[in-house]
């Protein structure tokens, strides 16, 4: 494997060269390509070659042939007319226009006379007009406050405790009993008489006493004693009743009374209220009064003010307009003075106006361009790729060569298994040259491989035993089996001599 050509430089002005001859040809293609004949009905525009010229590149000495354009713009036979037309009309104005100058150059060399302009409006019409009143009188204070017009009345006199119980403690219990107590008195005696008498005529019938009918006789006793016992009891209850409800009847005219005074009082104590509130509603009417007199005083005020302003406002306007009627007479007077100056000349610049033929109405045509082809950059792009290539192969070619040399790095080295026989998976990588001892050259082939019985199975870089005998038979040694060897450094030495 010979070690790679760095590949030629291009040469930068044959580069320039072809690049400048195919910009000139490009630009050439363009001129043909846009300069585009057009025909309206106005007229034509044609572009026509009418020569060319030679331009030489200072930096390569190549000359060039560029053609050269000329435009051509035609009316039409109606235009071409109308044209003569119009040239004899403005060569006749144009003799209008110069006897016409003579005539007013005596106007022209004489000032305009304004002395019997109208005067400017007078501007201290306006600036003597009174000024507006900003201010007027308030019509007085408004009144905030009220005097005093005394307390209201919130409370009023005691008119008594009221009763809240009648009678003794005892709800007259002991009344009752004096009561039942006399009834009794003269009862008991009596009763007692009545069973006596009964007894006797019970007695007097032969009826004993623990018989039936002494037993029913005596129990109407019984219940007749006890009828006028529970009489008695009625009685004693109907005076006690009656001498509580006397004392009720006594503790509600208390009560009624106190509720009496009560109401007396309260209703002085209201009347004094609302004698009290009807003083200060006066008092507040009479404040109200007061305010609204004085915002209705205000607003006079302010409204004689408004009236005055506004007599001020419509007094401006009159001096106003009177102010722009006067300028506005002085300007129309100036304006017509100008007018009879401005008349003659405006009449040379309209006899000395040109009424143009119309031009053909020509179309935009479309500015197509033809790319440039960039021999340039592509010269150089494919300089940059065998620059590219050459680096690849030269890396490969320092690689497979910095192998080699590690194999015969030390002259004195061992002899290397290098038997074909001895290894697998076998890839040609290239050649080397090497020497033979009489000095012929010879090609070597490299070769990538895997010894046999590698359990790691590492690549390896180096050229065959049994080709480098061919070459170079000192370099290999025959071992037992007759495997071949080779000396790294013989075989170095050998590919040195033919490098």
């Amino acid at each position: 494997m010979s070690k790679p050509d760095a590949p030629t430089p291009p040469n930068p002005y044959a580069t320039a060269a072809a690049q400048t001859g195919t910009n000139v040809s490009t630009a050439v293609a363009n001129s043909f390509l846009n300069n585009m004949n057009q025909v309206t009905p106005t007229g034509n525009l044609n572009y026509d070659v009418t020569g060319n010229y030679n331009w030489t590149d200072p930096s390569t000495g190549s000359t060039y042939s560029i053609p050269r354009f000329t435009a051509t713009q035609q009316l039409t036979d109606q235009g071409r007319a109308i044209q003569n037309q119009n040239l004899g009309a403005q060569y006749n104005l144009a003799g209008m226009s110069n006897a016409q100058s003579g005539r007013i150059s005596g106007l022209l060399s004489q000032e305009m006379n304004l002395s019997g302009a109208p005067g400017a409006g007078n501007a201290s019409a306006i600036t003597n007009v009174p000024g507006a009143q900003t201010s007027y009188d308030a019509g007085g204070a408004i009144q905030s406050s009220l005097g005093d017009y005394g307390q209201q009345q919130s409370t009023f006199g005691d008119a008594g405790d009221i009763t809240r119980s009648y009678g003794p403690a005892d709800n007259f219990s002991a009344d009752r009993q004096r009561v039942e107590e006399s009834l009794y008195g003269r009862l008991n005696p009596q009763l007692q008489k009545d069973r006596s008498a009964i007894e006797q005529r019970l007695a007097d019938q032969g009826i004993r006493y623990g018989s039936q009918a002494y037993t029913s006789a005596m129990d109407d006793y019984n219940r007749q004693s006890n009828d006028a016992r529970l009489a008695v009891t009625a009685a004693g209850g109907q005076e006690q009743a009656r001498m509580n409800d006397m004392a009720a009847k006594q503790a509600g005219f208390q009560n009624a009374a106190q509720m009496q005074a009560y109401q007396q009082a309260q209703g002085r104590g209201e009347f004094a209220n609302a004698a009290q509130q009807q003083n200060y509603a006066q008092s507040l009417g009479a404040g109200s009064f007061a305010n609204a007199a004085q915002q209705q005083q205000n607003a006079q005020n302010a409204s004689q003010a408004g009236f005055y302003n506004a007599g001020v406002g419509q007094q401006l306007q009159q001096a106003q307009s009177g102010f722009n009627a006067q300028n506005a007479q002085r300007n129309q007077y100036m304006q017509e003075a100008y007018q009879q100056r401005n008349q003659p000349i405006n009449e040379i610049s309209a006899l000395l106006g040109q009424t143009q033929v119309q031009n053909p109405s020509l179309t935009n045509t479309g500015n197509n361009q033809i790319a440039t082809t960039d021999i340039g950059g592509l010269i150089n792009q494919n300089f940059a790729q065998q620059s590219q290539n050459y680096q690849s192969a030269n890396q490969n070619w320092q690689s497979t060569m910095g192998g080699l040399l590690g194999l015969g790095g030390k002259l004195g080295a061992a002899a290397i298994m290098s038997d074909e026989r001895t290894k697998k998976n076998i890839k040609k990588m290239g050649t080397v040259f090497a020497s033979t001892e009489e000095g012929e050259r010879k090609k070597l082939p490299i070769y990538e491989y895997e010894y046999k019985g590698d359990p790691v199975a590492m690549r390896h870089i180096g050229p065959m035993a049994q080709e480098v005998e061919e070459i170079e038979p000192k370099a290999v040694e025959k071992r037992e089996g007759g495997i071949r060897y080779i000396k790294p450094g013989v075989v170095m030495g050998s590919i040195m001599r033919a490098a």
